[in-house]
Parts: C-alpha cells; sequence; structure tokens
C-alpha cells in the first residue's frame, strides 16, 4: 500500500485492464469528499477508447500517457446538473458566473484529490495533467461538455509500470504562514529554495538549459509570460464560451 510519503507520479503503465467495478467503486467512495453545500458540483468523463485518447492527446500536448494508459479521466467543474434540478422543480437558479465556476472547481479538484488517494492506496498509479486549463476548448469538444460544464483536472490511471525517484519538495517554512500572511525576504526565499536549487538533477537542469539559475529555467522556458497570457485568453474565452461569464 502507498503512503502519502512516497507517491509518485506515474507515467508508464502496464497494459493491464482496470475493471470497471473497481473503478467504480473508487469513484463511489471519492464521493464522500467534501462539497460545498452538499451540491456535489462536478462530473467526470471516463475515456477507455483509444481513439477517443488519441483525439485528446493533443490537448495535452501530445504527452504519451494519454494514449499509453488504460483509462483518462477528466474531471469537470458541473452546474449544468444542479441547474438542470433547479429548474425542473420550480426553482430559478443563478449559477451563471463566475464565483459559481470557482465553487464547482473546487469541488471537482477536491473530488479528484480524494479519488487520487484511494486509488494509490489499491497500488494504482496516476498522473495528474495541468494542461487541462490550458487547452479547455478542444476538451470540451471532444468530451461534448454542455453548458456549465467546464473540464478542470485530468489523470491518466493504470497499473504502474516503472518507480521514479521521488520529486523534491519545499520546506515546510516556504508555507506556513502563522496568524497573517508573512511575507518573503530575500533571506526566506534563500532558506527555502536553496536546497532545491543545490540538487544535482535541477543543477543539470539549469546547464542543460543554457540558464543562470533554475528559475529562470521556469520564467525563460517552461511557464513563459506570453504564453501564460495567452492561454488565459484561451480559458477566458472557454469560461464565456460555457456560460460561466
Amino acid at each position: 500500500m502507498k503512503t502519502i510519503n512516497t507517491r509518485r507520479s506515474i507515467r508508464k503503465y502496464e497494459q493491464r485492464d482496470i475493471p470497471q467495478d473497481l473503478l467504480n467503486r473508487l469513484l463511489g467512495q471519492a464521493m464522500r469528499t467534501q462539497t460545498m453545500g452538499n451540491l456535489q458540483l462536478y462530473s467526470v468523463v471516463v475515456t477507455r477508447d483509444a481513439a477517443m485518447k488519441e483525439r485528446l492527446a493533443p490537448a495535452h500536448f501530445g504527452q504519451p500517457m494519454v494514449t499509453e494508459a488504460p483509462v483518462v479521466l477528466t474531471f469537470c467543474a458541473d452546474f449544468r446538473r444542479t441547474t438542470l434540478w433547479a429548474e425542473n422543480r420550480q426553482a430559478h437558479p443563478g449559477y451563471d458566473n463566475a464565483l459559481s465556476f470557482v465553487n464547482a472547481a473546487t469541488d471537482a479538484l477536491l473530488y479528484c484529490q480524494t479519488f487520487c488517494n484511494l486509488a494509490e492506496e489499491e497500488g494504482l498509479g496516476l498522473c495528474f495533467l495541468g494542461t487541462t486549463v490550458y487547452m479547455p476548448a478542444q476538451i470540451i469538444d471532444i468530451l461534448k461538455l454542455p453548458r456549465l460544464v467546464f473540464p478542470v483536472a485530468t489523470i491518466t490511471l493504470g497499473w504502474p509500470a516503472e518507480c521514479p525517484e521521488l520529486t523534491d519538495r519545499l520546506p515546510l517554512e516556504a508555507i506556513v504562514h502563522h496568524e497573517t500572511y508573512n511575507d518573503y525576504t530575500a533571506e526566506r526565499i534563500d532558506r527555502c529554495y536553496n536546497e532545491k536549487e543545490a540538487l544535482p538533477a535541477n543543477r543539470h537542469f539549469v546547464e542543460i538549459n543554457h540558464k543562470e539559475t533554475l528559475a529562470q529555467v521556469f520564467t525563460d522556458l517552461r511557464y513563459t509570460r506570453s504564453d501564460n497570457e495567452a492561454l488565459s485568453d484561451g480559458l477566458i474565452q472557454a469560461l464565456r464560451q460555457q456560460g460561466f461569464l
């Protein structure tokens, strides 16, 4: 059984199916997670079909685990079901707005994380794809998501065929603030990041990318201002298309 201290993102999977009854059990158990107003503002699209995974892959920048994993799960912020329930019960919903999207996205992400914890306890491996909110319009089209449904998280799921090294984490001081937010001085930034920057793998990462610091790799190559602004425009357009703006 895995524990949180040894969890890894798994990108290579055995060519072995995940029984539907096991998947259903985990998806059902995950519904005990926290939810706003007990409304369960989420849905999940299960993708097993190889052709559908091939269609989804470009929306995730062609990451190979999308097509190689036995199952791909797309977790969606979903205020459509609640809205239709209200309209069919002589109520007048008002959930076509930004706050409702944040509430539904929070619900969906909580549900996703709970599912991930349960799946890993069963010995399954998974990888969380942050690309879901980069190309939402493509995913919306492929999965035929209607108004007030928006993809916020994707995981690839299968039986692990690898055991990669654990990735580094910042010290607790980096994230914990007592009573109020205590802003970061240059000295505190050093304490938080010096160990990470000194790791041989990260020093090599800087070297092969021809940069001076690890931070420059992230700002100049991996998550650039121009990419963030362009992807933000697409995100806003998709939110408007789905009725949240």
